[in-house]
């Protein structure tokens, strides 16, 4: 009985979250413009997408700042990674705790944060203000993949290669990094994730530019289009495709 109950549970919780999404990718592929009848299958919307040049622009925004802030916070992440391993237990302990607090904290507290921060510093509010705060998000998703690699690592490999004749920087980058490649990895695939698919500190951090979420929502805000189902079904897919590729490298990398 019990387990009958947790099944039922499971299953409408599951249709709960899910079933909206089932019926916007369906729709995505309605031929009508209305929602009330089915005008039958139809790529229309889809190559309405690709035709739109406003929805081009913000899919090239959205794809480079999520490029460029998954390299800049994987190559951050990692050293402040290695730095904190290299601590003694209390300082470490401190800047663990202060790393976590941009993960904890709503995003619309830091989006807000961030932009009284740019507009103190007088600093215009668009592309590159956007882009900062992603990578200000991001490097803490690499510094924690990356920081359970390092404690699995044997602690005499660094010295033993400081023995053999190498640098510190050598030993970092022939011995270290080989060791925790796989937590770098997932790290930057995932700063790339919630990158790809932010909409509230990107929209307190910029006035100027619009990356796809952003344009999902202005373009809501005067009534629902088909082509927002299609944009909004190709974004589902692929933040779900990147989710299960770093799913199945956290399971290979504990197998």
């Amino acid at each position: 009985m019990k387990k009958t109950l947790k099944g039922v549970y499971l299953s409408l919780m599951l249709i709960f979250l899910y079933a909206p999404i089932v019926v916007m990718i369906v729709y995505s592929f309605n031929a009508s413009k209305t929602r009330a009848r089915w005008g039958g299958f139809s790529l229309r919307w889809y190559e309405e997408l690709f035709r739109s040049r406003q929805i081009m622009d913000a899919l090239s925004t959205t794809v480079s700042i999520a490029v460029f802030a998954a390299l800049v916070a994987t190559v951050l992440g990692t050293l402040a990674a290695i730095g904190i391993h290299a601590m003694k237990s209390k300082p470490a302990k401190v800047l663990i705790n202060i790393s976590y607090l941009p993960m904890t904290m709503p995003d619309i507290v830091t989006g807000v944060s961030l932009m009284l921060l740019f507009v103190f510093s007088r600093f215009p509010l668009g592309y590159w203000s956007m882009l900062m705060a992603h990578i200000t998000f991001d490097t803490p998703y690499v510094l924690f993949s990356v920081l359970p690699k390092l404690k699995q690592m044997n602690v005499n490999l660094y010295e033993a290669a400081l023995d053999l004749g190498c640098t510190p920087m050598q030993a970092v980058r022939k011995v270290i990094l080989p060791q925790i490649m796989p937590g770098v990895f997932t790290g930057a695939l995932l700063a790339f994730t919630m990158s790809l698919d932010d909409f509230v500190i990107s929209y307190f951090t910029t006035a100027t530019e619009s990356n796809l979420s952003i344009l999902v929502y202005s373009m809501a805000r005067r009534g629902i289009k088909p082509t927002i189902n299609a944009l909004s079904a190709l974004m589902f897919v692929v933040v779900l495709v990147l989710l299960l590729l770093i799913n199945r490298r956290s399971k290979l990398e504990n197998v």
